[in-house]
C-alpha cells in the first residue's frame, strides 16, 4: 500500500477534498446500487476519489463483496482511504456473512445483573467488530454509540445505545473501545453532545435538546468524557439544537460545542466528524455549500456524506479564499486525518477470520442471557391441525434483511404446522379467524428515517383483535424493549411472551428453541 504524501504537497483543493467522506454502495456493480439519492454509479466515484476524497463509507453487500470492493476503492483513490461504516452492531450488521451482534442495549440488561460480565461482552464485541472490519477492508468502525437513551419515546437512537445512564453507557461503550484498540482500526463515539433523549429523528428534522448546562454535564457529556479518556479516535457530531450552548446553530455546525465544548472544554484533539450532512435536519435548512462551511467553521474535520460533495469542497475553498475560513484551519484538520491514517492498517482482506467460533458464541450467549419469557412455554401445538398461524410484523418488508424462508421465525413454526404470513405498515390488517391460533412476531425498534420507534397502527390493531378473539397463542417481540411494556398491561397471564434485543437469526432461533423446547 502507498504511503501519504507530504502535507506541503497538496493543493488547497486537494486538502479539502480529504476532509470529505463520500457514501458509496458495497456492492461492485451500478445495477446493485439501492439508493441511487446518495450513492453515485462507478464513473462519478472514480472521479471523487481520483480528485482526493479522503474516504467512503459504505453499506449493503456480503463481506465477501465488501472485501473486494474495498481493495477496489482503494486502487481508484488517490490518495490512501479511510473506509467507514456504520456497524455499532458487528460487521453482519451491515454486510452480510460476518458476525451480528444484538443491539448495545442487550448488554445493559446484563450489566444490571454483572457488570463485570457485561462489560467483558463489551470488550469482545469491540474486538471482534475491529478484527472482522480489517477482514473486508474497513478501517474506520463508525461505534461505539455513547448516548444515553433515557427517553423510551427515541425513534433513531432506541436500543442502539449501551444503555439509559450515564454509568452503565461510560462502562460498556470504553469497553467497546478498549476491545476494538487492539487492532489498527479507528473508533467514533457519538453522538457529541447526546442524543439519547430526543423524540425527534434528526434523519428527518433538527430535534431540540432543552437541557440546561448542570443536566448536560451530569447525563449526557460523562460517556463522551469516558469515550476520550479511552482513546477514541473520532467524535461524531449529531444534529441538535441545544439552546443552552447555542440558541442559533445545532451541534454539528456549532463553534461554540464543537471548538468550546468539545475541543476546549473535554480536551478533544482526535477527529471530529460531522454526522452525515444528507440528514434532513441539516440539509433542509442549510444545503449542501453552506452547511459544509459552517461544519468546518464550527471545527470538524471530517464532512460526513455531504450530497454534492464537489461542491462542498468548492463552497469550503472559496471560504478560504475570501478569508471566512483560514488557511491555518484546514492544515490542522489535515494534520489530525492524516495522524489518523498514519494509524490503521491497509492491508489485504482476510475473509477467513469472519465470524469465528468464539464470536458466534458470544452472540449465543449474550441473546440467551438477555431473552425475557413470561407465561408458561414450551407451546402445546398439534401438527395435524390446519388452524395454526404465524403471523409477523416488521416496520418494512422490503428492507428486513433477516427474515427469509429459512429464517427460523418462519422455519420453526412451519414444522409445527403453522402457515406464515407476513405484514408491515404498507399491508392492510389481514382477516382473523376466530378457529386460529395465531403466534404474533413483531420486529420493531427504533429505526433511521422512521420517525418513531413505537408501535406501529398495524401491530396494535391485530394485538387488540386477537385479544378480543381469545386466539392469541404467544406474543413475541424482536427489538424494542419499550414496545414490551406497552404491551404487558393488557396482556393475560395465560398468553406466554417472549422478548430479544435482537433480530437476526441467531435471536429468532434462540426465541423459537424456548417457544417450542425444540
Amino acid at each position: 500500500m502507498r504511503s501519504l504524501p507530504d502535507i506541503n504537497s497538496l493543493s488547497l483543493a486537494e486538502q479539502v477534498a480529504q476532509m470529505v467522506v463520500v457514501r458509496a454502495s458495497g456492492y461492485l456493480f451500478d445495477h446493485q446500487i439501492q439508493y441511487p439519492q446518495w450513492e453515485p454509479p462507478a464513473v462519478k466515484l472514480q472521479h471523487w476519489l481520483e480528485i482526493g476524497v479522503g474516504g467512503v463509507i459504505l453499506l449493503g453487500g456480503s463481506a465477501g463483496e465488501i472485501a473486494l470492493r474495498s481493495q477496489q476503492l482503494q486502487t481508484w483513490a488517490k490518495f490512501p482511504l479511510l473506509i467507514a461504516a456504520d456497524i455499532e452492531e458487528g460487521v453482519g450488521q451491515r454486510f452480510s456473512g460476518a458476525t451480528e451482534f444484538p443491539p448495545p442495549m442487550a448488554l445493559s440488561a446484563i450489566a444490571q445483573r454483572d457488570l463485570a460480565r457485561a462489560i467483558q461482552y463489551a470488550s469482545q464485541m469491540g474486538a471482534v467488530t475491529a478484527q472482522e472490519a480489517l477482514a473486508t477492508g474497513i478501517n474506520w468502525v463508525l461505534a461505539p454509540v455513547v448516548d444515553v437513551n433515557n427517553n423510551p419515546a427515541n425513534p433513531v437512537i432506541n436500543v442502539r445505545a449501551f444503555g439509559e445512564t450515564p454509568e452503565i453507557v461510560s462502562h460498556l461503550s470504553t469497553a467497546f473501545i478498549q476491545g476494538a484498540k487492539k487492532f489498527p482500526v479507528l473508533t467514533a463515539a457519538k453522538h457529541f453532545p447526546g442524543h439519547g433523549d430526543t423524540a425527534t429523528d434528526s434523519h428527518l428534522d433538527l430535534p431540540i435538546l432543552p437541557h440546561s448546562p448542570e443536566r448536560l454535564a451530569k447525563i449526557e457529556l460523562p460517556p463522551f468524557q469516558a469515550a476520550i479518556a479511552a482513546g477514541v479516535d473520532a467524535v461524531m457530531s449529531a444534529h441538535l439544537l441545544i439552546p443552552a450552548w447555542d440558541s442559533e446553530y445545532p451541534a454539528t455546525l456549532s463553534q461554540k460545542i464543537l471548538t468550546q465544548q468539545l475541543r476546549k472544554q473535554l480536551g478533544f484533539d482526535g477527529l471530529i466528524v460531522t454526522d452525515a450532512l444528507i440528514m434532513g435536519a441539516i440539509a433542509n435548512r442549510y444545503g449542501t455549500e453552506e452547511a459544509a462551511v459552517l461544519a468546518v467553521e464550527a471545527g470538524a474535520d471530517i464532512l460526513l456524506m455531504p450530497l454534492k460533495p464537489e461542491a462542498a469542497i468548492q463552497a469550503v475553498c472559496e471560504a478560504v479564499a475570501r478569508d471566512r475560513i483560514s488557511e491555518d484551519r484546514i492544515r490542522a484538520s489535515l494534520e489530525r486525518i492524516w495522524h489518523a491514517k498514519q494509524q490503521v492498517e491497509y492491508a489485504t482482506p482476510r475473509l477467513f477470520e469472519l465470524a469465528q467460533p468464539s464470536a458466534v458464541a458470544a452472540v449465543s450467549a449474550i441473546v440467551r442471557e438477555t431473552q425475557v419469557v413470561s407465561g408458561s412455554t414450551p407451546i402445546r401445538t398439534d401438527s395435524t391441525s390446519d388452524n395454526l398461524r404465524n403471523l409477523i410484523v416488521v416496520d418494512n418488508l422490503l428492507n428486513s434483511h433477516f427474515l427469509s424462508e429459512i429464517s427460523p421465525a418462519i422455519a420453526l413454526p412451519q414444522r409445527f404446522g403453522y402457515t406464515t404470513e407476513l405484514v408491515d405498515c404498507h399491508t392492510s390488517i389481514p382477516d382473523i379467524d376466530i378457529r386460529q391460533a395465531t403466534l404474533l412476531q413483531l420486529f420493531i425498534r427504533g429505526n433511521p428515517f422512521r420517525g418513531s420507534a413505537g408501535l406501529t397502527q398495524v401491530a396494535q390493531d391485530l394485538f387488540k383483535r386477537l385479544l378480543q378473539l381469545g386466539n392469541l397463542q404467544a406474543l413475541i417481540v424482536y427489538g424494542s424493549p419499550y414496545i414490551v411494556e406497552e404491551f404487558m398491561p393488557g396482556l393475560p397471564t395465560t398468553v406466554p411472551c417472549l422478548f430479544s434485543y435482537g433480530q437476526m437469526p441467531a435471536a429468532q432461533l434462540t426465541i423459537m428453541n424456548t417457544l417450542f423446547k425444540v
